[in-house]
């Protein structure tokens, strides 16, 4: 009793705080009504974030890692610098880790930056813990109802919490892809030929490959070693990646990577699309298509925050792309992010929007377009010369209803430091507010993707322009690497070296200067016209090529890349497996580069190359082995030195067994069947024998066939059989199958059986009336017994 009391009275001196900025103002306005208060049970993932420390110690060395004078520029932080110097302290987030747990909540992550706790808890527990009611409100401009707080939260605890992330969700994040409203093929191909489009896609609609040429115009940058990451709020099927790509006559190799956050899958839940996901992959690797991988990070409702927390965390990708928009009850919660990316040398692009300028009486989607600590992407109307060709000329992107999103932040952000000086009469700008956007690219309805197995050519929005940003800025990092301008590998955020650029006397030989055109697409009582120089139409405009890159990371050095046609090679004992080495010239680099695997192979591996030393093309063949290592490719020429990296897989052939049904329904005294199927694996050609264990008292199971074969799919059916006097239960058994040494169970749910007693049904009379014409009265005719 005593060690009771004394925790309770612990818990009870914790501080009280109370947060702000949780309330939307249609709730405190009375706008949106009421519709009931939240089921109690219903679940909710949402995030804690915590505040950053030293914030004006963070705002001194971000200013020195953009300024090419100090000894500091571009020398990164790593996620461990980061979180020692500007985040909670270890006790701190164990504190706020601890508080969650204390009132329920699961804790489902732990970001290595120390920024969010990731939890997920049901809505009493909510309403107990922050002292509020969850409460569902009739939205006041969309056809739906909204989940909210009826007041801010207020806890107790010690430990500072800057905000609760996704404990609402009157905004749902919009995707920026937009799409022509044409009636017919027909219409749609004399819109594209009017409109002076001729990519390589169906109907002359532009291809991804398209914006390489247009943009880079180059073949020696691919992104070899770069990853470009991009923010999701859903799943994707990749076969519509691979379709939109077949479709169009074209392949690819780069690997894709998902990292699930707060419950999401990876595929499409049921009723929603895929074209945003499958654009932005697309879109990144046709800019560059050597790049390492992309890494998809798809998060599920309302919680951005833990998205960019993990980001962040992993620092694995150096250029990200968002061509989602949000309205945030707090623009400042998500800073702490933008910062930790800028100060870590990873650069983030957003979608700047679709409807114009910016106008929150008519599209509240601006964010996090109007971030300081991003780059935001407006849109143009591009014409190349010819399908695959380079660039002839750009203009602002407006088509009815629709065109490049820019402003001046509606959301009162203040000007960041390379903006000031910026605002012109001409131009419209703010010279106290952020300005957006910063650059553009290619954006109209002009454009070839698939989503869902369907295929168009009049795909358009600035959601196509922020990922082809993402990957361009990964030719510029691959570059920057090789120059040696970039320890960390990368340039980091964009903004402030873009603007320098843009200022100098260089700009029109980096960058396509937009000046025709405006934002004007719904009547809005204020928009912005393109003209020489910065706007708010399309920023600074779209890279012109080599001359950006070389501007960004530094004049190409005499030197050459290596990179592998496939970076993970699949090998099966007793068998041979090929990966081919390029080496691509850099700068007038010529001669033959000896290569050499300069990881430790495991014993029984070997290793062999059809040409070395090679001045193009050889083929790397790996013969047998049972481990799965990392294997390092080194080229060398003289003192040039490039390597690359392959992951050998040696996979033992193995199967997977499913069923259908998979559960089941018996009663005592008959049989039930469900199709046992063994699917081959890595080239599994054995069978198995197949068998079920821990079924209830008085069932049994039979198969038949008893064996299955893996060379192909096969099938056997399984018989469960129930005695007389079974008793009734619902039993969860396993199903296994047996092939030597190799035991795999079914795969996916497990099975069960559920026994069921029939139900026996008493004697009563059955009456049957027969209703005559013109008469109301029945009679009875007949009763019969069941």
């Amino acid at each position: 009793m005593l060690l009771l009391a004394a925790g309770h009275r612990g818990y009870a001196q914790q501080a009280m705080q109370t947060l702000d900025q949780h309330l939307r103002p249609a709730i405190t306005s009375g706008q949106a009504a009421i519709v009931g208060a939240l089921p109690g049970d219903r679940q909710l993932n949402f995030s804690l974030v915590l505040p950053l420390q030293k914030e004006k110690d963070l705002t001194a060395l971000l200013n020195r890692l953009y300024d090419p004078s100090s000894k500091d520029y571009r020398h990164f932080l790593s996620v461990a610098e980061f979180t020692e110097k500007f985040s909670p302290t270890v006790a701190s987030y164990q504190a706020v880790v601890s508080f969650a747990r204390a009132n329920g909540f699961t804790v489902t992550g732990a970001p290595a930056n120390r920024l969010v706790v990731p939890v997920r808890a049901s809505v009493d527990q909510i309403n107990k813990t922050f002292h509020l009611t969850m409460t569902e409100y009739r939205h006041p401009v969309e056809d739906r109802t909204f989940y909210s707080p009826d007041r801010n939260p207020s806890f107790q605890l010690s430990t500072p919490i800057a905000h609760v992330a996704g404990l609402d969700d009157y905004s749902v994040p919009q995707s920026m892809l937009r799409r022509a409203k044409q009636d017919g093929k027909k219409e749609l191909k004399e819109a594209l030929k009017a409109a002076s489009v001729s990519g390589s896609g169906p109907y002359q609609s532009y291809l991804a490959s398209d914006m390489r040429a247009a943009y880079y115009g180059g073949t020696t940058l691919d992104g070899n070693g770069q990853v470009v990451g991009v923010l999701e709020f859903g799943g994707y099927l990749t076969s519509d990646v691979d379709e939109t790509f077949s479709s169009a006559g074209q392949s690819y190799t780069v690997p894709l990577n998902n990292v699930l956050l707060d419950g999401a899958i990876a595929e499409p839940e049921e009723g929603y699309s895929d074209g945003e996901q499958v654009l932005d992959i697309v879109q990144a690797i046709g800019m560059a298509p050597g790049l390492a991988q992309v890494r998809v990070y798809i998060g599920k409702g309302n919680d951005d925050a833990n998205i960019l927390a993990s980001m962040a965390s992993e620092n694995i990708a150096k250029s990200i792309s968002c061509s989602w928009s949000w309205v945030p009850a707090d623009p400042t919660t998500d800073d702490v992010f933008f910062e930790e990316f800028a100060a870590q040398g990873q650069s983030f692009f957003v979608a700047s929007g679709d409807d114009g300028a910016y106008d929150k009486a008519l599209d509240p989607y601006v964010y996090p377009a109007e971030d300081a600590y991003v780059t935001a992407v407006g849109g143009t109307h591009l014409s190349t010369n010819g399908p695959g060709g380079s660039w002839a000329s750009e203009v602002a992107w407006n088509t009815p209803y629709v065109g490049s999103g820019g402003g001046i932040s509606p959301d009162g952000i203040a000007i960041p430091k390379w903006q000031a000086g910026l605002a012109t009469f001409s131009n419209g700008g703010s010279a106290t507010l952020r300005n957006v956007p910063d650059v553009a690219m290619e954006a109209d309805v002009d454009n070839y993707s698939c989503e869902l197995s369907y295929c168009y050519s009049d795909g358009g929005g600035t959601s196509f322009a922020a990922p082809r940003w993402a990957a361009f800025i990964a030719l510029v990092n691959q570059q920057a690497v090789e120059a040696g301008g970039a320890p960390a590998g990368g340039i980091g955020f964009l903004n402030p070296n873009l603007y320098v650029i843009a200022e100098g006397t260089g700009y029109s030989a980096a960058l396509h200067d937009i000046t025709q055109g405006n934002n004007d697409t719904y009547g809005q009582p204020v928009y912005y016209f393109a003209v020489q120089g910065y706007d708010l139409v399309t920023g600074w405009g779209s890279p012109s090529g080599q001359s950006l890159i070389d501007d960004l990371a530094g004049k190409q050095k005499p030197g050459f890349w290596i990179e592998p046609s496939a970076t993970n090679v699949l090998l099966f004992p007793g068998k041979s497996a090929t990966t081919s080495i390029t080496v691509t010239d850099a700068v007038g680099f010529s001669g033959n580069v000896t290569l050499a695997i300069t990881s430790a192979l495991p014993a029984g591996i070997t290793a062999t190359w059809s040409k070395n030393p090679t001045a193009g093309v050889s083929v790397l063949t790996f013969q047998a082995a049972a481990t799965a290592p990392v294997g390092t490719v080194t080229g060398t020429s003289g003192k040039l030195t490039s390597a690359t990296k392959l992951v050998l897989q040696v996979q033992q052939p193995t199967f997977t067994l499913s069923s259908a049904p998979n559960a089941l329904l018996l009663n005592p005294g008959s049989t039930v069947t469900s199709t046992i199927t063994l699917s081959s694996e890595y080239g599994f050609v054995g069978s198995a024998t197949l068998s079920a264990s821990g079924l209830p008292a008085g069932v049994t199971a039979t198969f038949a066939p008893a064996t299955v074969s893996g060379s192909t799919s096969s099938t056997s059916t399984m018989t469960l059989k129930s005695t007389a006097s079974a008793a009734q239960a619902e039993t969860a058994f396993t199903l296994v199958g047996t092939s030597g040494a190799l035991r795999k169970k079914l795969g996916g749910s497990t099975p069960r059986v559920n026994v069921v007693l029939p139900v026996t049904l008493p004697d009563v009379p059955l009456i049957v009336t027969v209703l005559f014409p013109y008469t109301t009265v029945p009679v009875e005719t007949s009763v019969r017994t069941v």
